[in-house]
């Protein structure tokens, strides 16, 4: 490359760099501690309400299996002197295929948990990111910031807008708090009279 079109390279960077280096003279920052907010904020409530409620009926239905299988391994442990020993074998394997299976369903239990909550908080954090977006553009933030995992270590409270966010997302309209979507099953029976979509 000659040292003319060199020049001209630069010279062609400086002029797009200035307005940027001049705009960003004093950026004003901010951050938002996303977990404060989601907990705070009405629809966030009801959606960790509604989670916290599914996941105790299922800790509920866990609990009574395993009394259960408990129950069973007593029975299985006094009867076992009067059993053959095939039996004896045959009755532990059953009873621990079923402690197995019990493991596996609370296992599947906890990755629906983490769907269901995924789902439900996605149209909450979409809002909440669309209210930081309006008080970043009225306010002239350069920068806005999540509190733990942007990795920042120290900021000062003046420029912690989460409260302001609560705020001004329990200041929307009612009519556009999403929705909770209930789980479609996928092999769910379609009525005979059920319209075709």
């Amino acid at each position: 490359m000659s040292l003319r079109s060199t020049l001209a390279v630069v010279t062609a960077v400086l002029s797009l760099a200035l307005p940027v280096a001049a705009s960003a003279q004093n950026p004003k920052f901010g951050y938002v501690d996303y977990q404060q907010v989601l907990l705070a904020v009405e629809d966030g409530k009801s959606a960790k309400t509604r989670l916290q409620k599914w996941l105790e009926d299922r800790q509920k239905e866990i609990d009574r299996e395993q009394e259960a299988l408990r129950k069973e391994k007593e029975l299985l442990d006094k009867q076992a002197s009067a059993m053959s020993e095939d039996t004896r074998m045959q009755k532990g394997a059953e009873l621990q295929k079923k402690v197995i299976d019990l493991a596996q369903k609370w296992d599947r239990y906890r990755a629906e948990a983490s769907n269901r909550e995924r789902q439900e908080m996605e149209p909450i954090v979409n809002k909440i990111d669309q209210v930081i977006a309006r008080i970043a553009e009225r306010d002239g933030f350069s920068f806005v910031f999540e509190k733990r995992d942007s990795g920042l270590v120290y900021a000062q409270t003046q420029y912690d807008l989460s409260n302001e966010v609560i705020r001004a997302y329990n200041a929307l309209p009612k009519s556009t708090a999403p929705a909770p979507k209930a789980p479609v099953a996928k092999d769910a029976p379609v009525a005979k009279d059920a319209p075709k979509k």
